[in-house]
């Protein structure tokens, strides 16, 4: 009986030292990763991590050396004692539950649980009917949840475009909008390349990374919205620089967007853009154009026109200033050396545009594309969450 009572611990210790370690080196290779300016990285859950794996380490020897030497040898009598005494609970326990009240189950008191809480009853009211700017009523959608990707939940609506059509807009709520009840939250929309796409189905794993990250504890949780991108060209975000409005000035989206979800007011205090690969040149465009709209950008392994964006930047509402990350792989040599004459053409603009804070984060690398991409995914929402954190 040696073997079989300590083989569970010793398990359990194994895997817990490995789950540890594998998590200590993974928040080292994020500390590494972690030198994009204000993207200060934490030590302490690294440290943690590895000394947890210590401790299973010396466990497991111990418990490895006792199974050698039978330390525990008294332990297979006792064993049989607990067994025939678990043997009479049980058989007192099944005497007892004829005397429950007739018609009752065994053990349902026992099963029964609180629901979870209803994020989609609670989170997608009708939309306001109230007029934007522009004198087009938002429109009165319901938002029905498509499934749960990243740890939060993904819902789905149809919301009229700029062009006055409806579109497919896509929302992320994370894990803490079910969680509480309460609260508000922030909002960082994401743009896709593709007409008639939403970004998640260009980055299948978009939706992952900004989960991960908001794992980690260090980021402000925030709701991900992912419109369709416009139709009439094959690729909206190359065309987007010389009418920025087009995916800036969004007003039908953000008057929908805050009717029905939990969010704070729009504005730079509180609302974001992001864009990934193709979705880049969009979320640079918005954020240079509109920073009285949008307080952060971050754009993610894209190619930008840096003459068009500067223009721009310069013909954004006077007394506002853009804030921008453009990240790319450290193997990533085109998309880098496009970010860098951005922030050089930036800085060299007339006007607003020279007055962009542009951060570039090169220090990315990993044994494949995908891991990389959800590293830049990952420090991207940090960006975002901690501008918008001071922001507000």
């Amino acid at each position: 009986m040696v073997r079989p009572l300590l083989v569970i611990p010793l398990l359990a210790a194994a895997v817990g030292g490995l789950w540890l370690a594998r998590g200590a080196l993974q928040r080292w290779r994020d500390l590494r990763a972690a030198e994009t300016y204000e993207l200060a990285g934490d030590r302490w859950p690294m440290l943690m991590r590895a000394g947890g794996a210590m401790v299973c380490g010396v466990c497991v020897t111990a418990l490895t050396v006792l199974t050698a030497l039978g330390a525990f040898g008294g332990l297979s009598r006792g064993g049989a004692g607990a067994d025939r005494a678990g043997s009479a609970i049980d058989a007192a326990a099944a005497g007892a539950w004829p005397r429950s009240a007739p018609g009752s189950v065994p053990g349902a008191a026992v099963r029964q649980q609180a629901a979870p809480p209803d994020a989609v009853a609670s989170a997608a009211p009708a939309a306001s009917a109230s007029a934007t700017p522009g004198g087009t009523p938002a429109v009165t959608s319901r938002f029905d949840s498509v499934g749960h990707p990243g740890g939060g939940e993904l819902l789905q609506s149809a919301v009229l475009g700029p062009d006055g059509k409806p579109r497919n807009v896509r929302v992320w709520l994370p894990p803490q909008y079910a969680k509480e009840s309460n609260a508000r939250f922030p909002v960082v929309v994401i743009h896709a390349a593709t007409p008639r796409k939403t970004a998640d189905a260009e980055v299948p794993d978009v939706f992952e990374g900004i989960g991960a990250a908001l794992q980690t504890g260090r980021v402000r949780p925030f709701i991900l919205v992912a419109p369709e991108a416009p139709s009439g060209t094959a690729h909206p975000c190359e065309l987007v620089a010389a009418a920025p409005a087009a995916v800036a000035d969004d007003a039908t989206l953000r008057t929908t967007i805050a009717a029905s979800f939990r969010t704070f007011p729009p504005g730079p205090a509180s609302w974001g853009t992001l864009g990934v690969e193709g979705g880049a040149p969009c979320a640079a465009a918005a954020g240079l154009a509109r920073p009285d709209l949008y307080g952060v950008a971050a754009a993610v392994s894209g190619r930008y026109d840096a003459a068009a964006l500067t223009q721009t930047g310069a013909e954004a509402p006077a007394g506002s200033s853009a804030k921008l990350l453009l990240a790319a792989a450290k193997g990533d040599a085109a998309g880098l050396d496009a970010a860098r004459k951005l922030q050089s053409a930036l800085k060299a603009g007339p006007g607003p545009a020279a007055k962009a804070d542009v951060r570039i984060s090169d220090n990315v690398q990993d044994y494949s594309a995908d891991r990389e991409r959800l590293r830049l995914l990952r420090q991207a929402a940090q960006f975002l969450a901690e501008a918008l954190a001071k922001a507000s």
